[in-house]
């Protein structure tokens, strides 16, 4: 099947219609990413999809070469991964650009909190965070590290226990994601995730 067929029936099979992601033109033929991640990028926590909107042209583009290389989403616990990597194998390089820049152009509403923890706890953590990610999680490209805050926090929290259980960061390639794989070994429980994850979704 070729890509545009693949495109015509994400975008068309049980959808009437589609908002495009705030007033930023989309990519022709790239609208599918909606299809998950909402009008606006916006996200939907039903089906595991985060909010984008935000989120730098250059880290979209790396994540989506590395769900295309299988450097991402290989690890059999990781199905949203497996489904990114689906979804990723038939996109050219200026596929990819397209979508990052779009994506990176994209705002949309701050995501509600649906964790609670212990706010003081998680900051303590965080001070390892802080020196690749930045005091307000704003992030830092020389240093490969995405920004963090207008992330939902079920999805860090998500990604800090893939982090922890070698689901994410176990390829040999993903040079970031082994670093970070380090990183949270100051994450000893769930409890301390927790906390973590609250405490960065609240960061202004």
């Amino acid at each position: 099947m070729s890509l545009k067929s693949t495109l015509f029936i994400l975008l068309f099979a049980g959808t009437a219609s589609m908002v495009r992601a705030s007033e930023v033109p989309t990519p022709a033929g790239l609208e599918y990413c909606t299809v998950c991640h909402g009008s606006q990028l916006k996200g939907n926590a039903n089906i595991k999809a985060p909010r984008l909107g935000g989120l730098s042209k250059w880290y979209i583009e790396r994540q989506l070469n590395n769900f295309k290389q299988g450097i991402r989403g290989a690890h059999t616990s990781d199905v949203t991964g497996s489904e990114m990597q689906a979804m990723t194998r038939h996109l050219t390089p200026s596929d990819i650009s397209a979508i990052a820049n779009w994506i990176g152009k994209t705002e949309s509403p701050a995501p509600e909190p649906t964790i609670h923890g212990d706010i003081e706890a998680g900051k303590n953590l965080y001070q390892g965070c802080a020196a690749c990610h930045g005091v307000n999680g704003a992030g830092n490209q020389a240093m490969g590290a995405p920004r963090l805050k207008g992330i939902n926090d079920w999805y860090l929290l998500t990604q800090i226990n893939h982090f922890r259980a070698g689901i994410r960061g176990s390829d040999q390639k993903d040079v970031y994601g082994q670093q970070m794989k380090a990183a949270v070994s100051m994450v000893q429980s769930d409890p301390d995730a927790v906390n973590l994850a609250a405490y960065i979704s609240q960061l202004k």
